[in-house]
């Protein structure tokens, strides 16, 4: 599953790692910048974040909860 982010240069993929089944961060985050080098925000190209499933189950939280806030001021 992914999304794209500022003017589609920035795409989030989100998956079960399961190669990595015997570690508990196997939710892979992976960010793909695709930008000239003077607009970049990360360092690299493709950046790996690896999550435990509560990590994982917290960010889901805090982004609904921060959609729902915004939500609510329109």
């Amino acid at each position: 599953m992914a999304i794209y982010l500022l003017d589609n240069t920035l795409k989030i993929e989100i998956c079960y790692e399961e190669s990595d089944s015997d570690y508990e961060d196997d939710i892979l985050v992976k960010i793909i910048e695709e930008c000239p080098e003077d607009e970049k925000i990360f360092r690299h190209d493709e950046t790996n974040l690896y999550l435990t499933p509560q990590q994982a189950n917290d960010l889901a939280r805090l982004l609904d909860s921060a959609a729902q806030a915004s939500r609510m001021n329109l």
